[in-house]
């Protein structure tokens, strides 16, 4: 089996080709590649498939011709990946599978429907559904309670600020903090915020760090920068804006239009080789 290793801002995936659809690929495989001692180790699979070969994207098939068939590092599916679908443009583009159009965008499709994707020299711009605040909820991390705001990426979201007090560093993120199931049945990826000092260029800048459902704590999440993102220009009183989102590995920059979501920064192929399946053990099947 060919596979290739890329990053954005340190949210890693194991890219798997299978233009055609025929990779038996199930949550035992998805769960053993990214071990990160018995696998290649990653926060998600992003498998590689046309959009008419797969039976999620093939309604996209006349406006995408790649689907981004992306599902997290226990198994299990997730709606969309901003870092993710930054990631699989550069393989596209690498791979000489795909080409920009003649206003310079790449379309892919995605469970969360057409994304559209722009490289800017280094970085990879990809343009998401505008972020939807559309509720209040809490999350609970050890004592600590905090109120949140729900905010719809094509995912679901809870962006919580911490009190002045406490340092964003000091947060024990290795368990998952508690929510309300009835807010969100489907789980939810929870972002912790501080203010970030003034950036030149931007409306706002924010530090995050993020526990995503489905891979626990990973460096960077996209979808949770531009949830993330949005909170800070309606703090700020604004509808549309430029946010810049410190994430562990790095960061991206969030535009909020009055329509749509950019989410812009580094993607990186670092390594691409074969893997055997059955050294993987018996969890793969």
């Amino acid at each position: 089996m060919e596979f290739t290793k890329g990053h954005g801002t340190g949210n890693d995936f194991v890219i798997l080709p299978d233009p055609d659809g025929t990779l038996d690929l199930t949550p035992g495989l998805v769960a053993a590649l990214c071990d990160r001692r018995r696998g290649l180790g990653g926060d998600g699979v992003l498998r590689v498939v046309r959009a008419a070969k797969h039976p999620e994207g093939v309604a996209l098939a006349g406006e995408a011709e790649w689907f981004m068939d992306y599902w997290n590092s226990d198994g299990s599916f997730a709606e969309m990946c901003g870092n993710g679908a930054r990631v699989f443009v550069r393989y596209l583009l690498d791979r000489s599978l795909a080409a920009a159009s003649s206003d310079g965008t790449l379309p892919i499709a995605t469970r969360a429907g057409l994304v559209r994707a722009r490289v800017e020299g280094a970085d990879v711009a990809v343009e998401m559904r505008r972020p939807r605040l559309y509720d209040t909820a809490t999350a609970t991390l050890g004592g600590l309670t905090l109120p949140g705001a729900a905010v719809d990426v094509g995912n679901p979201h809870l962006v919580c600020a911490l009190p002045a007090a406490l340092e964003l560093t000091a947060l024990d993120l290795t368990r998952a903090p508690d929510v309300d199931a009835s807010t969100f049945p489907a789980g939810v990826n929870v972002e912790f915020t501080t203010p970030g000092e003034p950036v030149a260029g931007v409306d706002a800048h924010v530090l995050m760090r993020v526990y995503e459902r489905g891979s626990a704590e990973t460096l960077s999440c996209g979808t949770g920068a531009c949830a993330v993102g949005a909170v800070a220009l309606r703090d700020a009183g604004l509808d549309t804006g430029t946010v810049a989102v410190d994430v562990p590995g790095g960061r991206l920059t969030v535009t909020v239009t009055a329509d749509s979501c950019w989410l812009s920064g580094p993607a990186v192929l670092v390594a691409t080789g074969t893997l055997t399946p059955s050294a993987l053990g018996g969890s793969a099947g």
